[in-house]
This record gives structure tokens, C-alpha cells and sequence, in this order.
């Protein structure tokens, strides 16, 4: 009889600290706009700016528009440059911010857009390969 009363105690207790629990607020950056400008994650690679530039599509993906712009210098790619990337959330900005990179040294080993997909940014992944694809079709690559 007292083990039930203590697990009822114990049962209730534990229910009641667990419906009082409040989750911390997460703080939510504000939008990117089409032409808000280049990716501002400290991750994204603008490499040698020097040679010609040629910018890929806009891919919208679920969790919003990727493009990227590569620059090309001897018929070879040397920089990748993010325009848009996903930053409705801070959680959008902290997998960029560790996928982008991942991605831009991947394009760059490649010489092409068939390289691995970020695991944790599988829509980013996929919507950067898409047009870092259309801009390496636009510049005859």
C-alpha cells in the first residue's frame, strides 16, 4: 500500500513540473528578400573573385531559395559565391553557416556540381547543386 501511494506522489509530482515547463524563446532572424545580397554566414566561400562571374538559378527549396554565383578564371572554376541561402530561422542560419562551406570546397575539388550532400542539409544541399549546375551550364562547362 505505501509503495502506491509513493508512486502516485511521485507521479504526480513529476506531472506537474513537467506541464509547468516553459521552452526557451528561440530567436528568429528576419527573412532574406530575393536581392537581400550575398550570403552573410561566415562560412560562405567568395574565393578568387578575379575571373568571370556567371550567376546559377534561383532553387526555391522547402525551406527557401539557394543560388549561387561561380567565377571561373582559365576555363577553370576558382570561387563559389552563395547569393541565397535559407535564413528564416536561426536554425536555418547555423546549417548553412556549417554547410556552405562544406559544399563551396566540394564544388571547388570537383570542378563540377556532381559532389556529396551535407547530411543535416539535405534541401540546401540539393538546391546548391542545382544552381551551381545551371551555372556552370550558362558558362559552357
Amino acid at each position: 500500500m505505501r509503495r502506491a501511494i509513493f508512486a502516485a506522489v511521485v507521479t504526480a509530482v513529476g506531472l506537474v513540473l513537467l506541464l509547468s515547463f516553459k521552452p526557451h524563446d528561440l530567436a528568429v532572424a528576419e527573412p532574406r528578400s530575393a536581392n537581400a545580397g550575398p550570403w552573410t554566414g561566415d562560412g560562405a566561400s567568395l574565393g578568387d573573385d578575379t575571373g568571370t562571374m556567371v550567376d546559377g538559378d534561383v532553387t526555391d527549396t522547402r525551406w527557401g531559395p539557394v543560388q549561387v554565383r561561380i567565377v571561373l578564371s582559365a576555363g577553370k572554376l576558382t570561387g563559389v559565391q552563395v547569393l541565397q541561402a535559407p535564413a528564416g530561422t536561426s536554425m536555418d542560419v547555423a546549417i548553412n553557416d556549417r554547410a556552405l562551406p562544406i559544399l563551396d570546397r566540394e564544388a571547388l575539388t570537383a570542378q563540377s556540381a556532381r559532389i556529396d550532400t551535407v547530411s543535416g542539409a539535405t534541401y540546401t544541399s540539393d538546391g546548391y547543386v542545382r544552381s551551381l549546375q545551371s551555372a556552370l551550364d550558362r558558362a559552357g562547362l
